[in-house]
């Protein structure tokens, strides 16, 4: 055992470091299961109270809100499918299917599982493969991280199920409504109509809760309380831990979702949110019974968990080789360290082998503890099911109603919930998918403003960008995702 491993083992086991994780990670909990309080904001929210102890406490409890938050998301959007995180998003889609057919318990203690899975097998990247992967990372231009948006959007088609035509054009939806705020490049107010609140955009988050949350609010309401009532009430818990045959049948899953989620968290701009909706999508295309995801797939739960905590380690990779953050949580963190005196980078590898090695024990910690208290708490949770109807009802608008305005402390992104909500109802009773809009108006920004940046660095060429080795490797599988559907039905 070297003596830098000793310095770290002796500062993360004191009391008090422990006693930080451990509040980290039942704040990140909180954060993560009410919708809208994202581990974005929890870390931004709760850095300054870190400043007044050492880096190595203060550091336990940041990243303990990032380990817990990512986990309890899962839990809303399995329970009442309102994902409390945007990298919840696709855990929703298979989890709460399982939840209606009774099996809550087993897609919470699913969660759990494959939360600590995705967060050690990054946790492994990071000690082993970090510089290889930040380098990758690094050599990414905007024209790279345009192929890499315009594959993500690609992905429309696949998670559309069989509305493909339906999906492509909430796509384009999510796509146009990216494009409202401020020119990228020129900073001119585009599609605002003269209101100031929309200078920033409209924020995915409360759109997010809108089309998730709120529209299943209504959907449940106009298909009649009495059959809800009669679903709510024969809901069993059934058991929190897979058989061994389903553990192994899920194991694959989990293993490409965790190591997707890992290289695409490294990827600066890339978070847990993309890496979750890439994996699952993949893990689809792969498996046998593809009609099965999207309707309660053990495999396309375990992918979309796994890839969505593997993300945390890639993000994490990045900030400390390169002191570039991965996500937005990142970022933060490398403030915090740099309150406390220390320069992420790959002199950090060289100077401070000591705190890199407390970092890694921590983040070790932090997942093991997110699993304990995910598998415990997997029961009682679960028993919401049990809550009448109108006032699981009532409580989803007021959370719902509370993420939102707290995001930014404005009014204007709880009406953006609403109208969401209502869109999001009618394109449920159109049967057209909700999961393609929400790409594209997470991806629309990155998409567009690397592209224009790429053009202005080629001088208007746009031959330059797209005959980049990666660039033309992204197009080729965007062609790929988009034409796939077409041609598995025309062989159906």
């Amino acid at each position: 055992m070297t003596p830098d491993l000793l310095v770290a083992l002796r500062a993360v086991f004191e009391l008090q470091t422990l006693g930080f994780l451990a509040v980290g990670v039942v704040l990140g909990a909180i954060f993560g299961a009410l919708p809208g309080l994202t581990a974005t904001m929890g870390v931004a929210v709760l850095t300054p109270l870190t400043f007044w102890v050492s880096a190595e406490q203060g550091l336990a409890m940041l990243l303990g809100i990032y380990a817990g938050a990512i986990p309890a998301g899962g839990i809303p959007a399995i329970l009442i499918n309102v994902p409390g995180t945007p990298a919840s998003i696709a855990t929703s889609w298979d989890g709460y299917a399982l939840s209606q057919r009774g099996q809550a318990g087993l897609a919470l203690g699913l969660n759990a599982w494959m939360s600590l899975a995705g967060q050690l097998v990054s946790i492994v990247f990071l000690a082993v493969a970090a510089f290889p992967i930040a380098t990758f990372a690094l050599s990414f231009g905007p024209a790279e991280y345009f192929g890499l948006a315009l594959f993500g959007i690609s992905l429309m088609a696949g998670v559309s199920g069989k509305h493909v035509l339906k999906g492509l054009l909430a796509g384009c939806l999510g796509l146009a409504l990216a494009t409202v705020g401020l020119d990228p490049m020129t900073a001119y107010p585009r599609f605002n109509f003269g209101i100031a609140d929309f200078l920033d955009g409209i924020s995915f988050v409360p759109v997010m809760i809108g089309l998730f949350g709120l529209s299943e609010v209504l959907t449940q309401i106009s298909e009649g309380a009495g059959r809800t009532q009669t679903a709510q009430a024969d809901a069993k818990l059934g058991r929190t831990t897979p058989t061994g045959e389903e553990a192994r049948r899920i194991a694959p899953a989990a293993f490409t979702g965790a190591a997707i989620g890992t290289l695409v968290g490294a990827i600066p701009a890339a978070g847990g949110d993309v890496g979750s909706v890439i994996a699952w999508e993949q893990t689809r295309r792969l498996a046998r019974d593809k009609e099965i995801y999207g309707k309660g797939s053990l495999e396309g739960l375990s992918s979309a968990v796994a890839a969505a905590n593997a993300a945390i380690g890639g993000a994490m990779t990045t900030m400390l080789t390169l002191g570039i953050p991965g996500d937005a949580v990142s970022a933060i963190l490398i403030g915090a360290l740099l309150i406390h005196g220390i320069q992420p980078g790959p002199l950090l590898f060289q100077n401070n082998r000591p705190f890199v090695f407390t970092l890694v024990l921590l983040m070790v910690l932090a997942a093991v503890l997110v699993f304990l208290l995910g598998l415990l708490g997997a029961r009682p949770l679960a028993r919401v099911l049990r809550v009448p109807n109108p006032w699981l009802w009532a409580g989803i608008v007021l959370f719902g109603t509370v993420g939102a305005y707290a995001l930014n402390n404005a009014v204007v992104d709880v009406w953006a919930m609403y109208v969401a909500g209502v869109i999001g109802f009618l394109l449920r009773r159109a049967t057209v998918p909700l999961g393609p809009l929400v790409l594209g108006l997470i991806l629309g920004p990155m998409m567009e403003a690397n592209l224009r940046r790429a053009l202005i660095l080629s001088r208007g060429d746009w031959t330059v960008p797209l005959t980049r080795p990666i660039v033309l490797f992204f197009l080729l599988a965007t062609v790929v995702s988009l034409a796939s559907p077409f041609f598995r039905r025309k062989s159906a």
